[in-house]
C-alpha cells in the first residue's frame, strides 16, 4: 500500500507589505470606569471592569434620536457585574439623563458583551418605545441556549473533552465539572426578542450609516460595524490591538476549524481603506488595522510551524501543546481558553491534511506530522 506525505506547511500571510504602522490617537489615554471620552461628535467611548487578566471592556455610546427626540444606543453592554451595573446608572443619572436608550447593539454572544444587555433594556428605555437588542441571529440563539442550559462553559461533557484532549490534573478537571453555571452568572438573562443583523446590512445612527461586517471563528456570527464616511471600525473582539483574539474549539463543535474561519474573516477586513479607526472591544482605539491584520496573519502562521514541528517529533495532544503556545503560567481560567485555542490549532492542520490523528490506548487525541 502506498503513502503520500502530508503537504508542506503554507503560510497564510505572505508578509512584507508597506502597511501604515499601527498608532494610538487617543495616547495613553484611558477612560475611569464610567467616564465617557468623545471620539467624534455623537460618539462616545466607554471602559466597564472586568474580573478576568482582561480586566476592561470597551463599550460605545452613540447618539440615536427617533422622531426628532434624542436617544441614546449602546454597542455591547459588560457583564452582569455590580460594579459595571451601578457605573450604568450613575451615566443615566448624569451625562446620559434626559434621554432613553433605543438600541442595545451586542458584536456577539460572550458574557462580557452581552451580560447587562437585558438587563439595560429594563431599567433605561420607556415603556412606549422599549429599548430592541440588535445583534446576529446566531449569536443570540446561541446566547439564550447558554444562558438557558444546565452547564455552560463547564460540567461533565466539558471535562470529558478537555481530558480526550489531554488535559489529565484531576483537580483541573473536578473544577471544571464543577463550574456548569459559569455563563447564567455573567449573564442571567437574554432579550428573548431582538432585531437580526447580518452581513451587509446597513444601519442608520444618528447621522451615520453603518455597515455590518459578520466574523466568524471567534463566536458562531460575530458583528464589526463599519462607517466609510468617518472611516470608522468597531471591530468587537475580531480585531484587536496588542492581543490576538481567543479562536476556539469547545465540546459542541468538536471538529470545527475556528481558525480557519477567523483568518477569511479578518483577511476580509484587508479590504477596508488602510487609515480607518478601529474602536475594539479591549485596548485602545487605534489606526493601522492593516499591518494589525497581518501582524495576526504572521502570528498565527508562527504558531502553525510550530504545532507542525512538535508533533513531527511526537505524537501529541493538545495538552502537549499549551507549553509550546503558551510561554507562561496559567490559571484553570485561562487554562480552559489555551486548551480551547491549541485543538484550534491542531484541527485547521488536520482540516488541511497536514497533520493525521488517532486516538491513543487512553482515549486521548493525538496529532502526528508525517
Amino acid at each position: 500500500m502506498s503513502s503520500t506525505a502530508p503537504p508542506a506547511f503554507t503560510p497564510v500571510a505572505d508578509v512584507p507589505v508597506a502597511d501604515t504602522p499601527i498608532a494610538y490617537p487617543w495616547g495613553d489615554h484611558l477612560p475611569a470606569t464610567g467616564e465617557l471620552t468623545a471620539l467624534r461628535p455623537g460618539l462616545q467611548w466607554l471602559r466597564m471592569p472586568l474580573p478576568f487578566a482582561l480586566n476592561h471592556i470597551n463599550l460605545w455610546v452613540l447618539d440615536d434620536p427617533m422622531a426628532g427626540q434624542p436617544g441614546w444606543m449602546v454597542v455591547d453592554a459588560g457583564i452582569a457585574s455590580e460594579p459595571i451595573r451601578q457605573a450604568w446608572q450613575a451615566l443615566w443619572q448624569g451625562p446620559l439623563s434626559g434621554a432613553p436608550l433605543r438600541r442595545v447593539l451586542v458584536t456577539h454572544m460572550h458574557p462580557d458583551h452581552v451580560g447587562n444587555a437585558d438587563w439595560l433594556i429594563e431599567h433605561f428605555s420607556t415603556p412606549d418605545h422599549p429599548a430592541r437588542l440588535w445583534m446576529s441571529a446566531t449569536d443570540h440563539l446561541a446566547a439564550l441556549q447558554a444562558c438557558e442550559a444546565t452547564s455552560s462553559q463547564g460540567g461533565e461533557r466539558a471535562a470529558a473533552f478537555f481530558a480526550s484532549h489531554g488535559l489529565s490534573r484531576a483537580e483541573d478537571l473536578a473544577k471544571i465539572r464543577e463550574r456548569s453555571g459559569y455563563y447564567r452568572a455573567l449573564v442571567p438573562s437574554v432579550p428573548r426578542v431582538h432585531h437580526r443583523l447580518i452581513d451587509g446590512l446597513q444601519l442608520d445612527i444618528g447621522d451615520r450609516r453603518w455597515r455590518c461586517i459578520a466574523g466568524y471563528g471567534h463566536s458562531p456570527e460575530h458583528i464589526a460595524l463599519h462607517n466609510e464616511r468617518d472611516g470608522l471600525l468597531i471591530s468587537g473582539d475580531m480585531l484587536l490591538p496588542s492581543i490576538s483574539t481567543n479562536v476556539s474549539v469547545y465540546e459542541m463543535e468538536p471538529e470545527g476549524d475556528p481558525l480557519g474561519l477567523f483568518l477569511a474573516s479578518i483577511a476580509r477586513m484587508l479590504d477596508l481603506p488602510a487609515d480607518t479607526l478601529a474602536l475594539p472591544s479591549h485596548g485602545r482605539p487605534f489606526t493601522g488595522i492593516h499591518a494589525r491584520i497581518r501582524q495576526l496573519q504572521q502570528h498565527h502562521d508562527e504558531r502553525l510551524g510550530e504545532v507542525i514541528q512538535a508533533c513531527r517529533q511526537a505524537p501529541s495532544s493538545a495538552a502537549d501543546m499549551l507549553p509550546v503556545l503558551f510561554k507562561r503560567p496559567l490559571d484553570l481560567h485561562q487554562t480552559t481558553f489555551a486548551m480551547g485555542e491549541a485543538i484550534a490549532h491542531l484541527n485547521h492542520l488536520w482540516q488541511r491534511g497536514e497533520l493525521t490523528r488517532e486516538r491513543d490506548q487512553a482515549g486521548v487525541w493525538r496529532f502526528t506530522r508525517g
